[in-house]
């Protein structure tokens, strides 16, 4: 197990010496359990938390949810939330207890946790305090509910999308009556609000476990986005797929590095097919334009779970053009540079050998095999001493034009595109007296064609 480090253990010393119980708790242990470096340290107490403010009256302290008796303590170490123990009121929302008890002793605090694995403590000597069979539960690989599963998701939603986070992330399984629950009751989820909702399916998205998840819950995951559920057994009716959308789908996650903009990207990057979808003269299916309207859609579903505006735009781009043929030249991935950025090249790479991970092995060899080039390409392009991808990267700016005589106004930025059309077609390389020289005769031309 991972020793408690020395900046929680001073906590934890000032309490004990201040007569209260107090124990690591929850994910801490947990984590340390499976040999994973805990991400943060949780503490539970006996003291109510005007008590651990006075016993740690030296540190900075947050009164981040003092209502349900949380406080956050800062140290050199890293921020620790100290609790106090507590049984929960009753839930009325599906989210939050009416009101909490603070009570005397651990087993009542620990019997409110989620999942067994969450309902760990560590006493003085370092033992582990197990009422509920959590070490058992990891060693089995499995994700269950403390008491009652319909009970736990009836008091709060939000615990069926965190037992699919936790499969994904810790890659177990949710035991068969917790399972159960989570499909029965996921209509509960619509209670939620949409930024916690998005939170859980992040982690979720960015588990090794993402597409068995994906795969196991699709009902639990068509409850919060409702678009995706048209995929679930849509055959393609094509040549180079071998699954139909769902599937396919839950496999290019697995495939994506587990980057969130990556993961929803792929998530979403078939949503519009099967409203897209149509068949030819020897019914073989055809998908044209789902890449735009996937972007439309995906736009649309993202707002409404609050994502972020940046990571929202970065993954509509993908899904914009993620079914394009990679730039197999220069001059092509020049252009395509100039639209979508070098970020975006280099995540759209990687979202064409996620999407043709689950094709048939000729189509996926094939595309792996053109990506491949289109990345050569683009690392012979970076390998140039003036590299030109944008208009901004020319070696000449608008400065410059208005000096040859170009009046001010939108002709300047006329003029800079057709410079760098001219790089990007390899008429003239990005040096300043060549694009000088190039705009100078423009000039010219434009002269006699007014005469």
């Amino acid at each position: 197990m991972t020793p408690v480090p020395p900046y929680v253990y001073t906590l934890l010393t000032a309490l004990w010496d201040a007569g209260f119980a107090a124990h690591p708790v929850g994910g801490c242990v947990r984590d340390s359990l499976l040999g994973k470096e805990p991400a943060d340290w949780d503490l539970c107490t006996a003291a109510r938390p005007e008590q651990v403010e006075a016993v740690l009256a030296g540190y900075r302290i947050l009164e981040t949810g003092v209502r349900h008796g949380t406080v956050t303590v800062l140290t050199a170490g890293g921020p620790v939330e100290i609790t106090t123990f507590r049984a929960d009121g009753e839930y009325r929302d599906s989210r939050r207890p009416e009101s909490v008890t603070f009570v005397p002793d651990l087993r009542a605090d620990l019997a409110r946790r989620d999942f067994t694995v969450n309902a760990m403590a560590l006493d003085r000597d370092g033992g582990v305090i197990d009422l509920y069979g959590g070490r058992a539960d990891l060693a089995a690989g499995v994700i269950r509910c403390v008491g009652d599963p319909d009970e736990r998701f009836g008091e709060d939603a939000l615990r069926i999308l965190r037992a699919l986070r936790f499969a994904s992330k810790l890659d177990l399984a949710i035991e068969p009556a917790t399972a159960a629950s989570a499909v029965k009751n996921r209509a509960l989820l619509d209670n939620i609000a949409r930024e916690r909702v998005f939170a859980e399916l992040g982690g979720i998205l960015t588990g090794p476990g993402a597409g068995r998840v994906l795969r196991d819950y699709g009902s639990v995951v068509f409850q919060v986005i409702p678009e995706l559920a048209a995929e679930k057994g849509f055959d393609q009716k094509s040549p180079h797929h071998i699954h139909d959308v769902w599937t396919h789908t839950t496999m290019a996650v697995d495939a994506a590095p587990a980057d969130i903009v990556l993961r929803l990207a792929m998530l979403l990057h078939d949503a519009a097919k099967p409203v897209c979808f149509f068949t030819d003269e020897q019914g073989t299916g055809h998908f044209y334009g789902h890449g735009e309207k996937g972007a439309e859609l995906a736009g649309s579903i993202l707002r409404r779970l609050r994502c972020d505006n940046d990571t929202r735009e970065r993954v509509c781009l993908l899904i914009r053009h993620h079914d394009v043929c990679p730039p197999q030249s220069v001059k092509a991935m020049r252009k395509f540079l100039a639209k979508v950025g070098e970020t975006g090249v280099r995540q759209l790479m990687a979202c064409w050998r996620a999407d043709s991970a689950d094709r048939a092995q000729p189509v996926r060899e094939r595309n792996l095999a053109l990506v491949d080039a289109s990345e050569q390409v683009l690392e012979a392009l970076f390998a140039e001493e003036a590299p030109c991808f944008s208009v901004k990267s020319l070696a000449v700016n608008g400065r410059d034009i208005l000096a040859l005589g170009v009046p001010e106004g939108p002709a300047v930025g006329q003029m800079l595109q057709e410079l760098f059309d001219a790089v990007a077609d390899g008429a003239v390389p990005n040096e300043r007296d060549a694009l000088l020289e190039k705009a100078a005769e423009y000039c010219n031309l434009e002269k006699k064609g007014l005469q």
